[in-house]
């Protein structure tokens, strides 16, 4: 069964910048390409993606493309960097623009993300991870994404250090382990729900 991959890195620096979260995601691919899933990406701040709660706000809202490319997905990927133990701002946009689910549902009452996972990557130079996979966990199972197993990759380097996830010459064997982990999991329950699409809401 062929599945594809959609990641969306909410990194704050621009491409072609070096991007630790980008370095994360590249080794997920890594990872999900073993499964022979197709995947594929982008930098939400390269994009304009307006304010707001709505699929399209308007003219020169880039939002509704990046919707598409999710959607046509059947696994998502948010990668963040923790910025004051916080997802980035860039993240909350997203989260917010996802927030429009909520009332697209259709004729069973299910949210276009129903039969699609999501896993999370987080990257920073101090503790947090945690804290942020909680907060994009609650928002992206709140919108209708599944979160399969150990639906979360990370590394945070010393408190208050330096070294970022993109300076390591190798990565560290708990997050590559994490990773496959991860990516094992998901694919498992994407093939379940490619298959058979929760019900819905009977009339």
């Amino acid at each position: 069964m062929k599945l594809e991959a959609f990641a969306l890195n909410c990194t704050l620096k621009p491409s072609p910048a070096a991007s630790s979260t980008d370095r994360l995601l590249r080794e997920i691919f890594d990872a999900l390409g073993k499964y022979d899933v197709t995947c594929d990406g982008a930098r939400a701040v390269d994009f304009n993606i307006k304010p707001g709660v709505k699929s399209d706000e308007g003219e020169g809202d880039d939002w509704p493309g990046l919707r598409a490319h999710i959607l046509a997905a059947d696994i998502f990927i948010l990668g963040s960097p923790i910025w004051l133990g916080q997802p980035s701002s860039v993240a909350k946009r997203v989260m917010e623009r996802m927030d429009a689910f909520l009332s697209e549902k259709d004729e069973k009452d299910r949210m276009p993300a129903y039969g699609k996972v999501a896993l999370v990557a987080v990257v920073g130079n101090e503790d947090g991870a945690h804290h942020v996979s909680a907060e994009v966990f609650q928002g992206l199972n709140d919108v209708g994404f599944s979160l399969a197993a150990n639906a979360m990759t990370y590394w945070v380097g010393e408190a208050m250090g330096s070294t970022n996830y993109i300076d390591l010459k190798a990565t560290p064997k708990t997050t590559d382990y994490a990773t496959r982990m991860m990516v094992e999991a998901a694919v498992h329950l994407a093939r379940l729900l490619k298959r058979e699409n929760y019900p819905g809401m009977k009339s």
